[in-house]
């Protein structure tokens, strides 16, 4: 036997697990709050940019802008008024806000319609107010430069309304100038022999070839004496006319009732469509 005792191998013990100091515990901990924090955030902000996008795409229904130009200047082409070419309703006056339109049935026929129109603002569209039955020239409707004295045609196109007058004295609330003289009383008969009497009761002059600011009963005719002139807007006397427009007495009279100088008026007249 060896000198020397064997030393006895003592039994190994499993290796337990390590024991954590308390300050690693605590950096751990809170490396774990920090991750679902940021998790938590990171799904909070993608919900909201969902959210936050939603209402606009539910109630933003509008066409786009190039739409909606187009869509309105369908709309307003001859903003609202009626028998007329968008070439006619470009020559109204932006700034006038009263308009009698005058449609004629045919580019010769002496029977018409005559419409009140107004609008509240200057550019705005037209509303109708009143209509009337209407005569007009016996041979119809001819363009304003090339109608001649004598050619019982009224001239078409846009022309204002500045001067008034007549037999019979302006009715309650005219404010266009009026001029009442004994002057105004047709003679003769009219194209269909009927009678005149009462026709310049009431009168407002068309700015055809005339001195706007002066009586109905100026005689100068500016473009000269070949166009004619002295054309006017009257009461009617049951037939046609050598070139003014005849309308029942009282719609002369809501007329001079309802023009003001300060709308500047015009009268709009020719066969439809023109």
């Amino acid at each position: 036997m060896s000198k020397h005792r064997r030393a006895r191998s003592r039994p190994r013990t499993p290796a337990g697990p390590r024991k954590t100091s308390g300050a690693s515990r605590r950096v751990a901990i809170a490396a774990t709050l920090g991750l679902l924090t940021f998790a938590a955030g990171w799904v909070y902000a993608v919900d909201q940019k969902a959210v936050g996008s939603a209402p606009q795409a539910r109630t933003d229904h509008r066409p786009p802008a190039a739409d909606r130009a187009a869509r309105d200047a369908h709309r307003d082409v001859l903003q609202g008024l009626t028998g007329i070419s968008e070439q006619t309703r470009a020559k109204i006056p932006a700034e006038s806000r009263q308009l009698i339109l005058v449609t004629g049935k045919a580019p010769d026929s002496s029977e018409s319609t005559a419409t009140l129109y107004t609008r509240p603002a200057a550019g705005a569209d037209w509303a109708r107010a009143e209509s009337w039955p209407a005569r007009n020239g016996a041979k119809g409707w001819s363009t304003a430069t090339a109608r001649t004295y004598g050619d019982l045609t009224s001239p078409q196109g846009v022309f204002a309304l500045t001067d008034a007058g007549g037999l019979l004295a302006a009715p309650p609330g005219t404010r266009l100038p009026y001029d009442k003289d004994r002057a105004f009383v047709a003679t003769g008969r009219g194209v269909n022999g009927e009678s005149l009497a009462g026709s310049f009761d009431y009168v407002v002059a068309i700015d055809f070839n005339r001195r706007p600011g002066r009586s109905p009963l100026d005689p100068v005719k500016p473009e000269g004496e070949g166009r004619g002139g002295n054309i006017w807007l009257h009461v009617d006397h049951d037939g046609p006319s050598q070139g003014c427009v005849g309308i029942p007495k009282e719609a002369m009279s809501k007329v001079l009732e309802t023009l003001d100088p300060a709308a500047k008026p015009v009268i709009v007249m020719g066969p439809e469509g023109f």
